[in-house]
């Protein structure tokens, strides 16, 4: 009979050994006799039932003794409860990075092993919970008290992770991230976002890249940063620019173009480390900067008179169109606008003339002659993404797990791409493609008003004529 039994391991809630016969009873440890065999009692021997029963096991939890004279009745729903805690504890305790613990699936396996009764998962929620943030390590609260070495900066192949780490920063780049960085660099995009940065930090930035032959974009690198300063950016360029010079035989590398915000910092701090890199800032982000001050300056004015909306319309366009006619083109509308007392728009002119004119260097936003990345949509898409899987700021251990876990399927992707197993989707006609279609189709009309020897003002028509046709793609 002894031999039938079927013994599981358990534990009280103060963590001492439990065992349990046949999902049945339920013994705690009792004491070690000399022979190191050990003496478990009933759990009810104390309770109001003094059950007598107890049970002997040798170490190796083979039965030496059993007293089954139980005088209570079976609870096997509660054993299977104990049970099952007690196999989740373990698995987490068996793990050495816990954020990576997928408790749900865990407790469909264990519950499939357990066959018979078996606890609902809301009802070991909380305990489970409990355990698990007894495994979690203490979180950091700032910077100064972020490790130099951790079990979090490997990657999931056990490569190194983190790559540099000061009072203001800490970079994050996989040596397939470096690769990355190092062969496709023709165009390269930087973000921050704010809403999943830790509570000690400023921000997460982000570079990504574009690797052409597959069609896909990729993750070059994560950052944690604690302020937006020139400095701190300068720092992070210099730091992923060396770490692909050194996986490069010091071959230098330096990005063709570097997409971005219209952020200055940011911009002169590329500039610095990458002094032949093309800055294109995000047409996106010029749109909705025009738009916003075009509702504060002359909303009405745009909205209700059609000549004004085209005008409109032709400056936000400019961005697409041959840079040597933007200034012409920009003079006819603002003596337009000033011929018909257009004072609202003429203030909007104004504010476009000074920001985007005179400001900024009309290179940095414009893309006459690359029309193939016009945004930083590369890097807004992945930073929405992380925003969705953190519905309150993440912990810094819990953030660097999933920018690990991130890295990994980046990896696995790049992979099976590399190898055919995955097929690479055609790219669908969009935007950027119908607006190159148009813009090349002008400037062969102009290379040939050029060659006819045409005058100026009948290419600044041209350019103008397109603005129009622009506007009804974009």
């Amino acid at each position: 009979m002894e031999e039938n039994l079927i013994i599981d391991i358990s534990e009280s809630n103060k963590g001492k050994e439990q065992i349990i016969i046949d999902k049945k009873y339920k013994f705690n440890f009792s004491y070690k006799r000399k022979d190191n065999s050990k003496v478990y009692k009933c759990t009810e021997y104390k309770k109001i039932n003094k059950c007598k029963s107890f049970i002997i096991l040798n170490d190796k939890k083979e039965i030496l003794k059993y007293n089954s004279s139980h005088n209570h009745p079976e609870n096997e729903y509660d054993m299977s409860l104990s049970i099952m805690k007690h196999k989740i504890k373990d698995g987490i305790e068996k793990s050495s990075i816990p954020f990576g613990i997928k408790i749900k699936p865990l407790y469909n396996k264990i519950s499939k092993e357990m066959r018979l009764i078996c606890p609902e998962y809301n009802s070991i929620k909380s305990q489970i919970s409990r355990n698990l943030n007894k495994k979690l390590p203490s979180n950091v609260s700032t910077f100064a008290e972020i490790p130099s070495e951790s079990e979090y900066y490997k990657t999931k192949r056990g490569e190194n992770f983190m790559i540099f780490k000061n009072s203001n920063l800490i970079i994050f780049q996989s040596p397939f991230q470096a690769k990355l960085f190092r062969e496709y660099n023709d165009d390269i995009f930087v973000d921050g976002t704010f809403f999943i940065a830790p509570k000690f930090s400023y921000q997460v930035f982000i570079t990504r890249t574009y690797a052409k032959e597959l069609d896909s974009f990729y993750t070059t690198s994560f950052a944690i940063l604690k302020n937006k300063e020139q400095e701190t950016y300068k720092m992070l360029f210099e730091k992923l620019k060396r770490n692909a010079n050194t996986c490069n035989n010091n071959i230098r590398i330096e990005p063709k173009n570097l997409h971005c915000d219209f952020e200055r910092a940011i911009s002169k701090a590329a500039k610095t480390i990458f002094p032949n890199t093309n800055i294109k800032y995000c047409i996106w982000h010029y749109k909705k900067s025009l738009e916003i001050k075009k509702n504060k300056l002359c909303y009405n004015e745009v909205k209700n008179n059609n000549n004004i909306f085209i005008y409109y319309k032709a400056i936000s366009n400019l961005p697409f169109i041959n840079p040597e006619y933007i200034f012409d083109i920009y003079v006819i509308i603002k003596i337009k606008s000033i011929k018909n007392n257009y004072c609202q728009f003429l203030k909007f002119l104004e504010y476009f003339y000074k920001t985007y004119l005179i400001d900024y260097d009309m290179k940095i936003w414009n893309y006459y002659n690359n029309i193939e990345h016009i945004t930083n949509n590369a890097s807004e898409s992945l930073n929405n993404y992380l925003n969705n899987l953190f519905p309150t700021k993440p912990s810094f251990y819990e953030l660097i797990d999933k920018l690990n876990e991130l890295e990994h399927l980046s990896y696995y992707d790049n992979q099976r791409k590399i190898r055919g197993i995955w097929k690479i989707k055609k790219r669908a006609i969009n935007k950027a493609n119908e607006i190159s279609v148009l813009i090349e189709r002008f400037k062969s009309i102009e290379a040939k008003l050029i060659d006819d020897k045409c005058d100026r003002n009948n290419i600044i028509n041209l350019w103008f004529d397109c603005l129009t046709d622009l506007n009804n793609i974009i």
